[in-house]
């Protein structure tokens, strides 16, 4: 069970506690941050609401572990971390029990998400130990005019202090994705997890606390955004901010100084189908794209761009598998369950109105209890409306109608946004050029788009982010080159 057993010492019985110099600690705010259960609406947990003196005791106590832990051999990191994913996905149960109790995540998703995490810190430590353990030798005669005089050598080191803020829908998976790769490579990290979501990424931590990593290498601050969020994305002791979310990141990416960033923000994702698709195919990862875990997805199919000569039988096809869908509570396993706030789903019902003020076709009747909203699929839509570029982040998909390759692509590159795209095809030529017109960080050939597996780079370009993820992305980017060159008082030259 959540905060029992080995993890009763993150829970004061009413409020879970903060992650600081190894240790678990209320805030000495005195105040606490609810969370609420997005199916009951009701207040399920409560977290501390750290305030700027403790953050910036987490960030001096990271600065100084950093430089201990950078001296820590490669094979002891790499062993820490197999055995931090082996606890992880020991207790897989409790924090499921999280997810599925702050985000909504349906019972066996949320499993999913937690043994995926163990398995991404594993490959991770693998993959660590390749890429940091080689480096490059180089000489300069190489180089036009010179002699072979000098010799380059170039390893990897590490950033400093990695700020990692993970999204509410992986708040696990997400948040490992920048914690592995950070202490691989030699960063100490500071966590600020996604209020809906904060306390399965606590009880995460508290498995890399049961690993034994060295005290102050990772610390968690939970609390308010506006209290706490600018402060710590502006902080002088960040060396690097790795940030999944919505356009906060434009925000902190505009204020955050002279440091690497890896960004994440969201996607308008388009799946273009031709006249030659396999109908059945193409209605089957609709479903599965456009509609698993509520819509709740970055790379969730968010809008379908269909030839009008095979639209009206798309459309039954997607219709029929729509009807199937359960609709309920996350502890039942249902294929639709709440979103994760009740702003979330008025901003979701904001724009079906909006549609339906403007002409679209209702291929369901629109249906919302609280945070619940039944699937929907609205065809005929057109780019005057709201949905055909905003992102819903729920389990509304519309349908635009197109009338040639050329439209569909322009309706794609016209997006502000450009994470991940789709498209299905048997003619493989089409596909490829396809592919290279559409301006998106990935598309994926007669497949929905999707992150991962987690060592596939996932990247976007215009407001979709900055940077690539990815294991060896991850590792690369949060570390940076060390040269050292050996002048030698006469050329030498192998065997020579």
């Amino acid at each position: 069970m959540a905060g029992n057993g080995v993890f009763a010492e993150i829970f004061d019985g009413e409020v879970y506690k903060y992650y600081s110099e190894g240790e678990w600690k209320k805030s000495s705010s005195g105040k606490s941050v609810a969370i609420i259960n997005p199916t009951t609406r009701k207040t399920q947990y409560r977290v501390q609401a750290c305030n700027q003196e403790e953050v910036n005791k987490v960030m001096e106590i990271a600065k100084s572990a950093q430089k201990l832990w950078a001296k820590t051999p490669l094979w002891k990191r790499a062993e820490l971390l197999h055995k931090a994913a082996a606890i992880l996905k020991e207790h897989k149960a409790p924090i499921a029990e999280c997810l599925v109790k702050e985000i909504a995540k349906p019972a066996k998703d949320a499993v999913t998400e937690v043994v995926r995490s163990g398995d991404l810190v594993s490959y991770c430590a693998e993959e660590g130990v390749r890429i940091l353990g080689e480096g490059k030798f180089l000489v300069s005669d190489s180089f036009p005019g010179n002699e072979r005089t000098k010799y380059c050598l170039t390893s990897k080191i590490p950033l400093g202090v990695i700020l990692a803020i993970p999204p509410f829908n992986y708040p696990v998976n997400l948040a490992v994705s920048k914690i592995a790769p950070a202490l691989i490579a030699g960063n100490s990290i500071v966590l600020k997890p996604p209020t809906q979501g904060a306390v399965s990424a606590l009880h995460m931590v508290h498995c890399f606390h049961l690993a034994g990593f060295p005290k102050g290498l990772i610390s968690c601050v939970t609390g308010k955004g506006s209290e706490i969020g600018d402060f710590l994305t502006m902080h002088p002791g960040v060396d690097c901010i790795s940030f999944t979310g919505g356009d906060t990141g434009i925000a902190i990416s505009k204020k955050a100084g002279m440091i690497p960033l890896q960004m994440e923000l969201g996607g308008k994702d388009a799946c273009i189908v031709l006249e030659d698709a396999d109908l059945d195919l193409v209605a089957a990862n609709i479903i599965k794209g456009g509609f698993s875990y509520s819509g709740q997805r970055c790379t969730a199919v968010k809008v379908v761009l269909v030839m009008e000569s095979v639209a009206d039988s798309l459309v039954e096809k997607v219709k029929a598998r729509v009807a199937k869908l359960t609709v309920g509570a996350p502890e039942d396993d249902s294929d639709i369950t709440p979103v994760v706030t009740e702003s979330s789903a008025n901003f979701i019902e904001g724009l079906v109105m909006d549609a339906k003020e403007k002409g679209a076709t209702f291929c369901q009747e629109y249906k919302r209890e609280g945070n619940l909203i039944w699937p929907l699929l609205l065809d005929n839509v057109r780019p005057d409306m709201r949905i055909a570029w905003e992102e819903p982040f729920g389990p509304v998909l519309p349908v635009i109608r197109i009338n040639s390759i050329e439209e569909g692509i322009h309706h794609c590159n016209a997006s502000n946004f450009g994470l991940q795209g789709c498209v299905f095809t048997k003619d493989i030529n089409k596909a490829i050029l396809i592919s290279d017109a559409m301006e998106t960080g990935t598309v994926q050939i007669n497949s929905a788009p999707a992150r991962g597996p987690d060592h596939f780079p996932f990247q976007g370009i215009k407001d979709s982010g900055i940077g690539s993820q990815g294991v060896t992305n991850s590792i690369n980017m949060m570390t940076k080159v060390k040269t050292t060159v050996i002048n030698l008082p006469t050329p030498s030259y192998t065997m020579g």
